[in-house]
């Protein structure tokens, strides 16, 4: 394998791809002014004791965590001070999941954040040690603690890579030979129906070519679940063969998720035929990081970016949703990257009658 990873970057928002020629291996969207948070080591204090939960609550810098009973919290008491390590990132409601194992972190200080985990940079080239990292901007590169690996290329993504890039944010993936899936998360599961279309089409046993496009499907199943880091519960409803053949499919999922770091389990079939895996959650899924209002706020700074190229005189506002405004002022570097890049602020302008991640460019400003 001949990886190389690369970095395309805009306004707060890094987008990092894997690929081996034309194969995308894995990717990730980074928010450097909003990172998950996964991996920071802090100073926190204890909130509560959750007997019932088997664990306690933990009070952070700008957040509450939980910290089980395996991982430090037994026997400890409201208002221990204690040095803990985010294992999971925040999800909806819940705060992020904490594990009192930490090293090489100071034991005494205030409340607080201590230092960041690793970024997906970091992580992708601990996963890849040998692969050369390019990127698009001499100031990411310059950021980037990797030595003699990292390069500036423009552009980071050929086209057919931003091709397939931009297609994992679509529930819908056409393959080759005609059959396709569709990726519909929900808060329970994620459900993945594969539809094999015309891949079944000719002459012959219809069972057979069934089968046969079904085996080929598995690792396009598994390649979409790594690259858009589904999580939790997943279920796969294979095409055109009943509860009792789809059995014999089972070694092929085993195989196709062998590979993927987080080591997620096929735990076999249920009545109506239903593939089901189980996979960790870590870090958040790609589509909860493409939604909400800092994804419509970063969208908003990459059309500003592409309309000061178009017309370096002028720099056009940006109306947009109080709930994008405020999340692009909360991001401690999207605005900041914005002004790099073009030498002068961009104006916000919070609007509330705007529906909720909306956002348009206002131009005559510059």
């Amino acid at each position: 394998m001949t990886a190389c990873i690369r970095i395309a970057t805009s306004p707060g928002e890094a987008r990092i791809a894997v690929v081996d020629g034309n194969r995308l291996l894995d990717f990730s969207v980074w928010h450097p002014g909003s990172p998950d948070g996964v991996g920071d080591i802090h100073r926190g204090r204890v909130i509560a004791s959750a007997p019932a939960m088997a664990g306690a609550f933990v009070a952070l810098a700008g957040a509450e965590g939980f910290l089980p009973d395996s991982e430090g919290a037994r026997g400890l008491t409201a208002g221990t001070v204690l040095t803990v390590r985010v294992t999971r990132a925040a999800q909806g409601n819940k705060g992020p999941r904490l594990s009192a194992t930490v090293s090489g972190a100071p034991a005494n200080g205030p409340v607080g954040l201590v230092r960041r985990g690793p970024d997906p940079v970091v992580r992708f080239a601990a996963l890849y040690p040998n692969a050369p990292v390019t990127t698009d901007d001499d100031f990411m590169a310059a950021a980037l603690d990797l030595g003699a690996r990292v390069s500036v290329v423009r552009p980071a993504f050929g086209e057919d890579l931003a091709t397939a890039i931009d297609a994992l944010s679509r529930p819908v993936v056409e393959l080759r030979g005609g059959a396709r899936l569709s990726v519909w998360p929900t808060p329970a599961l994620v459900a993945i129906d594969v539809d094999a279309g015309g891949a079944v089409a000719g002459a012959g046993n219809a069972h057979l070519r069934h089968e046969a496009v079904n085996r080929a499907v598995v690792p396009e199943v598994a390649g979409q679940i790594r690259l858009r880091n589904l999580s939790g519960g997943i279920v796969v409803d294979l095409a055109g063969l009943s509860p009792r053949k789809r059995a014999a499919l089972g070694p092929d999922f085993i195989a196709a998720l062998a590979n993927d770091p987080l080591r997620p389990r096929f735990l076999g079939f249920t009545a109506l035929g239903l593939a089901e895996i189980v996979r960790s959650r870590i870090h958040p899924p790609l589509h909860e990081v493409l939604a909400g209002p800092l994804a419509a706020g970063i969208e908003a700074l990459r059309a500003v970016m592409a309309a000061f190229a178009g017309n370096p005189r002028a720099l056009p506002a940006v109306r947009a949703n109080p709930s994008v405004v405020s999340a692009l002022q909360a991001d401690t570097t999207a605005l900041a990257d914005l002004t790099r890049r073009t030498g002068r602020a961009v104006t916000m302008r919070s609007d509330p009658s705007l529906p909720a991640g909306a956002w348009r460019l206002e131009t005559g400003h510059g």
